[in-house]
């Protein structure tokens, strides 16, 4: 539940802030302020929508959606990371516009936006630093950011006080934007692993095929399958082939994947010198495992 609490005292936050941030932007006359702007407004758009997502991701599986609804907090995600991917395009085009022809900027204005914008989004990313879902690490990148992209306005306003380089404010509303690029690639791949079924983080399948292949009864494993929900409720299938009794190895088969940090197994046991249904299965079996059971 605290999730959900988090992304909506940070969305309630940004939106306020990013109306305010917009006039005060139009009134300095600073396009790193107005860039913020915009990237805050699509960030609380986002993160409005990941709210909802998270929230739905939370309901139990039914007979439509059987596996539950995890995966609505990775769609939040993804929704999420490509706002800022845009937003950050955005803003890297309108900072070059600024360099090439510079404007005049109200300095003082900008220091008193800058110290507030900090605040305000370090309580906002100070809200959200703790929550595990892929989801909520979007939310909270975002927060950090935009700290950051306050601490730059900050910086260039000072400097722009005591000399006149003006031209200072795309080039740190650049720096920032390719802060944000960087991040949101980076999220954006961890997020497609999971929708790609990619084996999860910090899982090697070899590494548990060896430890389940190393308890008592065990022959042989094969059509091993390990994926992840959402980024951290993981699942895996397999087959098994056993000439133990079988709820003993099922037990121990479980407990060895709870360490490996596979919560969910379905686990399914042949008898040794059994056929196996699926096809390309021998090979399988003698690829994988040091026993050869010939068909």
């Amino acid at each position: 539940m605290k999730t959900e609490k988090n992304i909506l005292i940070a969305f309630v936050l940004n939106l306020m802030f990013s109306v305010f941030e917009f006039f005060g932007g139009i009134f300095t006359g600073s396009v790193a302020i107005v860039s913020d702007a915009v990237h805050d407004i699509g960030d609380a758009a986002s993160i409005g929508a990941s709210y909802f997502l998270e929230k739905k991701s939370r309901r139990q599986p039914d007979g439509e959606y059987t596996y539950g609804y995890a995966r609505y907090s990775v769609v939040g995600s993804v929704i999420t990371t490509l706002i800022l991917l845009v937003g950050s395009v955005m803003v890297i085009g309108g900072a070059v516009g600024r360099i090439i022809n510079p404007v005049e900027i109200n300095y003082n204005g900008m220091l008193i936006f800058a110290v507030i914008g900090v605040l305000v989004n370090f309580g906002a990313a100070f809200v959200t630093r703790d929550g595990d879902s892929l989801n909520q690490k979007a939310v909270n990148l975002h927060m950090l950011e935009d700290v950051l992209g306050w601490i730059v306005v900050l910086i260039g306003a000072i400097v722009m006080r005591f000399t006149d380089f003006t031209v200072i404010d795309p080039i740190l509303s650049i720096a920032v934007a390719a802060f944000i690029l960087i991040n949101a690639v980076k999220n954006l791949k961890e997020v497609l692993d999971v929708f790609l079924e990619k084996a999860p983080l910090g899982i090697s399948v070899e590494e548990v095929k060896e430890h389940i292949l190393a308890l008592d009864g065990v022959l042989g494993v094969h059509h091993i399958h390990i994926w992840s929900m959402d980024g951290h409720s993981n699942y895996a299938t397999m087959h098994i082939v056993t000439n133990g009794e079988p709820h003993g190895i099922k037990d121990s088969v479980r407990a060895e994947l709870f360490e490996h940090g596979i919560g969910h197994a379905t686990l399914e046991l042949e008898a040794e010198g059994e056929h196996c249904h699926e096809e390309h299965c021998h090979i399988e079996v003698k690829a994988l495992s040091g026993h050869h059971h010939h068909h």
